[in-house]
């Protein structure tokens, strides 16, 4: 494997405390087998696409190098929401057109809905909960926006509100620093490991085969084919998707090298609180809530009473940057939170989001291999455009006009980021500018 983060980052240890559980007890791939489509990654990518296409009489095969879900699909906040790319609509809407960029919006819209009955349509037990989210001004100049934003939403059918100071206490959604709310009806909470699960085993009930422990070492062109190579057999496919996300490997394929980010976030989960607890600090709103500093935090209550937080992770996976990030999470829940601040921390974890240089996700043909597919690039929302990523194309594979929204958003081809190898350090550089941004 060719990677640029320390090899911490692929280990389990980043998510040993994780909060959400997998599903482990899928079997390894043995042996020499043969498949249509050959699909490597078992996140919410690779299982939808696996899905859809089982559903659609294909014999596809996912190759996963742990467990499904073990990458962010299982690691992430459980944010079903609108989202997918970092670039703002007003640059989506130069670079693309104001009519891709609109169809770029509905594209978001649809994903939170395939997720919803994907949900409801194969019985996940997934904890949902959640009429939408809370964005959270962080400074008044923000809050001023937000009128102009629910505007901007309305206009495109999503349902928004802005919420002055004293409707933020009223609704139980207090944190210290903040000037006013934005609620964004849009999308939903829920469990990822149990997404991810439920997946997973819907895409086996439909004809796939999920191969866990599978981690694919090499892929070789044969006879118009793809022969993947694993520890423990081989596998030859017509047709190969790539959906490794932010886990990828420089090399597998080639053409992937230099042209995504990977970059770490970090996670905290409270132990429950009690209703006095909740009280105390005045968050009893289950909404899905996040701020709006370029370097955020996402936070949300969950149904057990259990308290989530996360933000941003370090700049190096080590033992000692993983203490450095758990106290700087610690520091800023408790300045948010004040009377959670000795509140007992159950889980924490990490795991990597992933960036393309356009800050657009991209679904599409691998250029220069023939039957060769690649989805990914979420910008650290997933949840609901992985899932219809994975769904859009398998479309794709099976040569059909996709009927969902298919925006040249994405289909930006991935370019190269600078720096090859060291490109961490975009980040690093760029940090200090986002932290003065904030404080504007």
């Amino acid at each position: 494997m060719n990677r640029i983060w320390e090899p911490r980052a692929y280990a389990d240890a980043p998510r040993a405390q994780c909060a959400w559980a997998l599903d482990a007890g899928w079997p390894a791939l043995e042996g020499d087998a043969e498949t249509e489509v050959a699909v490597i990654g078992g996140g919410y990518t690779g299982l939808s696409a696996a899905l859809h296409l089982a559903s659609a009489g294909v014999s596809v095969t996912v190759l996963e190098a742990n467990a499904p879900g073990w990458g962010a699909s299982g690691r992430n906040g459980g944010f079903c929401c609108l989202g997918g790319a970092k670039a703002p609509d007003a640059v989506l809407a130069r670079r693309f057109g104001r009519a891709e960029a609109d169809l770029w919006f509905e594209a978001q819209k649809r994903a939170i809905a395939l997720v919803a009955g994907l949900i409801e349509a194969h019985g996940i037990e997934a904890h949902v909960h959640s009429d939408g989210e809370v964005v959270l001004a962080h400074r008044p100049r923000v809050y001023r926006g937000f009128g102009a934003e629910a505007t901007w939403l309305e206009a495109r059918g999503v349902r928004a509100e802005v919420l002055p100071p004293e409707a933020l206490a009223e609704r139980g959604l207090t944190a210290r620093g903040i000037h006013g709310g934005l609620h964004v009806k849009a999308g939903f909470g829920l469990d990822p490991g149990a997404y991810a699960a439920g997946l997973a085993r819907a895409a086996a009930t439909a004809g796939a085969d999920i191969r866990a422990r599978s981690p694919v070492t090499a892929i070789r062109t044969e006879a118009g084919s793809y022969r993947l190579a694993t520890p423990g057999g081989t596998l030859r496919a017509r047709c190969l998707l790539i959906a490794t996300n932010g886990y990828s490997s420089e090399d597998l394929p080639p053409w992937l090298a230099g042209r995504t980010l990977p970059l770490q976030s970090s996670v905290i989960v409270t132990r429950p609180l009690s209703a006095a607890e909740r009280a105390a600090q005045g968050w009893t709103s289950d909404l899905m809530a996040y701020d709006s500093r370029e370097l955020l935090h996402y936070f949300r209550l969950m149904p057990d009473g259990r308290f989530l937080f996360g933000m941003r992770g370090g700049y190096r996976a080590t033992a000692g940057a993983e203490a450095r990030i758990a106290r700087k999470i610690r520091a800023d829940f408790a300045a948010m939170f004040p009377a959670w601040a000795g509140v007992e921390i159950a889980h924490e974890w990490s795991g990597l989001v992933n960036l393309s240089r356009g800050l657009t996700p991209f679904v599409g043909p691998v250029p220069g291999m023939d039957n060769a597919w690649i989805a990914m690039a979420y910008h650290g929302n997933g949840v609901a455009m992985a899932s219809y990523s994975g769904a859009l194309i398998a479309s794709l594979i099976r040569g059909e006009t996709p009927a969902l929204p298919y925006p040249s958003v994405m289909q930006a081809p991935l370019g190269r980021f600078p720096l090859g190898r060291h490109r961490r350090a975009l980040f690093f550089a760029a940090t200090p500018l986002l932290w003065l941004r904030d404080r504007l």
